[in-house]
């Protein structure tokens, strides 16, 4: 089971978050008018521009408030025991289902649940254990660097920084925000491919990066927020926003979904 993270504080209620970034967004909207009126898109340019300015603050506000009243304490679907067993399984995610994750690190996080220990059980062990899952002998391998790094050079523990974190092998930035924000509360929003596909659907923030569509949803959400985002896009991803066939009929979301290809009302009755 994972353990239980520390509880953040959060507004009791959405509407004031929502208030706030009404406010801001409106005077961000109208300078950025402003300023736009002496450049004339293009032609070609015209869809892509209407696509890229900021999404409507009202009706971002009433996403988040729907995601919030169906899930107030979104968690992570990864099991882990401490920080240390949460980064090695997020590692162990690339490519792969968490429960095919979880159904590998039960019996690994029972006899290597720190740093120490992962060495000591050592890379040929270890692949042995994870085989199940994809690129097992690459993560193994990255896992072991990862652990002596974590003895060599923290003492054993889990960053808390994301460049720190990024230094280690197999470590990227979107692993790096899912420890940051799982592991420690920090307000990161860690952009996975359910994340990518459903901000760029709805749309909340369009990207051809991850780093993009970070940066657009870091835009758009208040701080007290951040932290949730993360676990409502991806779990609204996995079983609702799917990749090939989005259930668009059981998406609390879809009056607001402005996904030029959702089915009509009358297409998805028929």
């Amino acid at each position: 089971m994972g353990m239980p993270r520390q509880n953040l504080a959060r507004p009791a209620l959405l509407l004031s978050s929502a208030q706030f970034y009404i406010a801001a967004m409106r005077t961000r909207n109208l300078a950025g008018n402003k300023a736009s009126k002496s450049n004339i898109a293009k032609p070609g340019e015209k869809t892509q521009a209407a696509r890229q300015k900021l999404p409507d603050p009202a009706r971002v506000a009433e996403i988040f408030r729907r995601f919030q009243a169906a899930n107030p304490h979104p968690k992570t679907e990864l099991e882990y025991v401490n920080p240390f067993t949460l980064l090695v399984a997020v590692v162990l995610s690339a490519q792969a289902t968490d429960a095919g994750v979880n159904k590998a690190t039960r019996p690994l996080f029972a006899i290597a649940d720190s740093p120490a220990k992962m060495l000591e059980l050592g890379e040929a062990r270890l692949q042995d254990m994870i085989k199940t899952i994809g690129l097992y002998r690459t993560k193994a391998k990255n896992i072991v660097a990862l652990s002596a790094r974590l003895v060599k050079e923290f003492g054993g523990k889990v960053p808390r920084i994301r460049e720190a974190l990024q230094s280690l092998p197999g470590a990227g930035r979107k692993t790096a925000n899912v420890v940051m924000n799982v592991a420690f509360g920090a307000p990161a929003i860690a952009v996975d491919t359910h994340i990518f596909r459903v901000a760029n659907r709805i749309p909340l923030a369009i990207g051809k990066t991850p780093v993009q569509v970070e940066s657009g949803l870091e835009k758009i959400t208040p701080e007290a927020l951040k932290h949730d985002l993360h676990h409502w896009l991806i779990l609204h991803g996995r079983y609702v926003c799917k990749a090939r066939a989005p259930l668009c009929d059981r998406c609390l979301i879809s009056d607001l979904c402005q996904w030029p290809e959702k089915p009509s009302l009358n297409q998805a009755a028929g």
